[in-house]
């Protein structure tokens, strides 16, 4: 990943002997699984139970916790333990090359494998940035409200909102940086209220700090992209969604640790019972270049993240992610875990709908096309503390994008197929079927997916007409089917006005966009209204 933040500088020379480095130890098997089936909710909550079986997918021995007395073998051996990952079944330590054999002689280690992939590489001693493109802007003192209404236009959100599908049920894991303000800040209220933020952990600290002003605000103004709300300010595209907030990139250095604790926290986010995975990060290279990737590595399977975000996904959570910030570098490709085949990764566009220069390029490496879809990444209107900004990047397009993967979820029925859903939002986008290298599949498009799944559409076979349209005054609506009712809906989703007739006056209503939900004896129909 891109970084902003300055790293120390190291005054001492690594001796090559001597040299440790970052390797996980996978352990042969898991001796006690047969109590965890026998008892499966001593490692998983009922809600996650509940997602596998509407999914159909079975408990698997990644699902049993570690053996511990393994754990403690590789302590008795000297090392520090403070990672591991039970879907892997290993722990991570820092080990010379003497100490890797002794670990790899261990009758319960199956195999050792290092982070390192570039053997000759050491620390930088240059500044490193992260999130280049990302700009936290000063809070604006006058919002343009339709400028955060055209980013979810732009992908066909808001008529899911007026249909009654705002993200309510759903449950999101942001994993990030950390989450300042969202204990306090008005733009969160809204959340804390409803009791919608559900927990939280910090997998850098290994604590429930995760609301400390000394972390970095990026997890913070993602996740308001989503679930943020300031009355007649700002709506973000999943408001009803409940959310996990974990923390897992540390601001401050760009470890190869960080895949770890993304995968305890992914781990975690499992166990809690979450539908969705959103993350804005992505990793490419480190402050110590001998963990530096190649774009040949972004095949999907070769980074730690990558495979531990596509386990996530055989586990039923559906997965967003950042496609990246380096358009505009040398290194313009998408970093991982967004580099995975069964995650759906989200490139970046303009307002207009043009793709933004910094968004990076797919495919992966392995052919894969990448990203799978865009949301609006340039100047994306969000929220921090108590007031609206904008920030740019795919660190925006992507929480953009995941909250309306929550919408579309909450109006699926319960256990229709991942791998399908993805399909289908690429099919509805934009571009399909002629995917360009930064945009996937173009600018997705949630309603006409949902609207995918209504047959041939059950919307479509109720012949609605309504005229004039542009209108001043009134409007007639005629169908082929008995209406009962006209709601109308302005641009923040809220109910206007009830008819109960096949008549509506609009003569009161301030000139703009408007949605009409019109109710029949066969269904429902979302149509758009311009009020002149």
């Amino acid at each position: 990943m891109r970084k902003i933040f300055t790293i120390l500088s190291v005054s001492f020379s690594l001796i090559a002997t001597a040299q440790t480095e970052l390797v996980f130890v996978f352990f042969k098997d898991k001796p006690n699984k047969a109590a965890f089936y026998s008892s499966p909710l001593t490692e998983l909550t009922q809600k996650s139970l509940d997602r596998r079986a509407k999914l159909g997918i079975a408990l698997t021995d990644q699902d049993a916790p570690i053996e511990p007395t393994y754990v403690q073998n590789i302590k008795n051996l000297g090392f520090t333990v403070t990672d591991y990952s039970k879907w892997l079944n290993g722990v991570a330590v820092n080990a010379t090359s003497s100490q890797i054999q002794t670990l790899s002689q261990q009758s319960y280690v199956d195999h050792v494998e290092s982070f390192v992939k570039n053997p000759n590489g050491g620390i930088r001693k240059e500044k490193i940035e992260k999130f280049k493109e990302f700009s936290n802007r000063d809070a604006l003192t006058t919002f343009n409200y339709g400028g955060g209404l055209n980013q979810i236009n732009q992908i066909n959100v808001r008529a899911l909102h007026v249909a009654g599908f705002t993200g309510a049920g759903m449950t999101i894991a942001v994993i990030d940086t950390g989450f300042p303000t969202v204990d306090t800040g008005n733009a969160y209220k809204r959340l804390r209220d409803n009791g919608q933020i559900k927990g939280g952990y910090n997998f850098i600290s290994k604590n429930t700090d995760i609301y400390n002003t000394s972390l970095n605000t990026h997890g913070s103004i993602c996740m308001g992209a989503i679930g943020g709300y300031l009355d007649n300010q700002f709506v973000g595209t999943a408001p009803d969604a409940d959310f996990y907030l974990y923390a897992s990139e540390d601001g401050a250095n760009e470890i190869p640790e960080e895949e770890l604790y993304w995968i305890e926290a992914a781990e975690e986010a499992d166990r809690k019972g979450v539908d969705i995975i959103s993350t804005s990060l992505g990793y490419t290279d480190f402050d110590d270049s001998r963990y530096d990737y190649t774009y040949a590595d972004m095949n999907g399977t070769t980074s730690f993240i990558a495979r531990g975000a596509q386990i996530a996904a055989e586990k039923g959570i559906f997965l967003t992610v950042s496609a990246g910030n380096s358009g505009n570098s040398a290194w313009h490709y998408l970093g991982t875990p967004g580099d995975n085949e069964k995650v759906f990764t989200i490139g970046a566009v303009t307002s207009q709908g043009n793709v933004s220069s910094f968004s990076s390029f797919g495919p992966n490496s392995a052919g894969v096309i990448k990203p799978d879809g865009s949301a609006r990444g340039t100047d994306t209107y969000t929220v921090y503390g108590s007031q609206v900004t904008q920030a740019s990047g795919t660190s925006l397009s992507n929480p953009v994008a995941a909250g309306g993967v929550a919408c579309l979820l909450q109006a699926l029925p319960a256990g229709t197929p991942l791998e399908e859903v993805k399909a289908k939002l690429r099919q509805n986008a934009s571009l399909y079927p002629n995917p360009t290298s930064q945009m996937g599949y173009g600018i997705l498009n949630f309603y006409k997916t949902y609207q995918s799944y209504l047959g041939v559409n059950e919307v479509n076979k109720i012949q609605i007409k309504i005229y004039p349209n542009p209108a001043k005054d009134l409007i007639n609506i005629t169908s082929d089917k008995k209406i009962n009712s006209v709601e109308v809906y302005d641009y923040l989703g809220r109910l206007i006005k009830t008819e109960f007739s096949n008549k509506v006056n609009i003569s009161q209503l301030l000139k703009g966009n408007y949605l009409l939900k019109i109710k029949t004896d066969s269904g429902e129909s979302i149509e758009k209204l311009i009020k002149e």
